[in-house]
């Protein structure tokens, strides 16, 4: 072994070997031939490993039907917060008024209800899909309307589709809570 400077060398140390094992240390050529890759069982599980992955992701990325009724309802709890808080600021009374097809706020503006056009959230909007409404409120009365007072009379609104029923409940303080029906054997 050829000298160099004090604590310099090209090669690794070698331990010592004690009697029956292999050397601490492989050759410069094993080591070559170690790293060329991975075989090709490695790739191919990698492969499933990334294939199942993507598969479990597409599967949960696509929402149900009855997921989709989950979003509308929560949307549309939040745009009942807002027209109750808008009703309150504006000091007139705003109404929901729905289809099957779609929904709106309108707002009673200079002795007549009109549909909200100045805000947005409020806006007239479509159903994802068909939908049926149901209001139930303490007086019987259909018909959903947030006026200037702090404390309202509380209700509940159920969305229906084909997939499934979601109730949206209010207590009359503002807080709305949103809830999946349990299905009708």
């Amino acid at each position: 072994m050829p000298t160099s400077a004090a604590g310099i060398s090209d090669e690794a140390p070698v331990a010592p070997v004690a009697e029956g094992w292999a050397p601490a240390v492989m050759s410069r050529m094993q080591r070559m031939r170690r790293a060329r890759g991975f075989t090709l069982v490695e790739l191919m599980v990698a492969l499933i490993i990334i294939g199942v992955v993507l598969s479990m992701t597409v599967i949960s990325g696509s929402p149900s039907p009855l997921r989709a009724l989950e979003t509308d309802a929560e949307r549309l709890s939040q745009l009942f917060s807002l027209a109750r808080e808008e009703a309150q600021i504006r000091g007139a009374p705003i109404r929901f008024e729905n289809t099957r097809d779609r929904y709106r706020f309108i707002i009673f503006k200079d002795r007549q209800w009109r549909p909200i056009e100045d805000d947005t959230h409020l806006r007239a909007r479509q159903w994802e899909s068909p939908t049926r409404v149901r209001v139930e409120k303490a007086d019987g009365s259909d018909m959903l309307e947030f006026g200037r007072d702090m404390i309202e009379p509380p209700f509940r609104v159920i969305l229906t589709r084909d997939a499934g029923s979601v109730e949206i409940h209010a207590n009359g303080l503002g807080i709305f809570e949103v809830q999946r029906q349990p299905p009708s054997q």
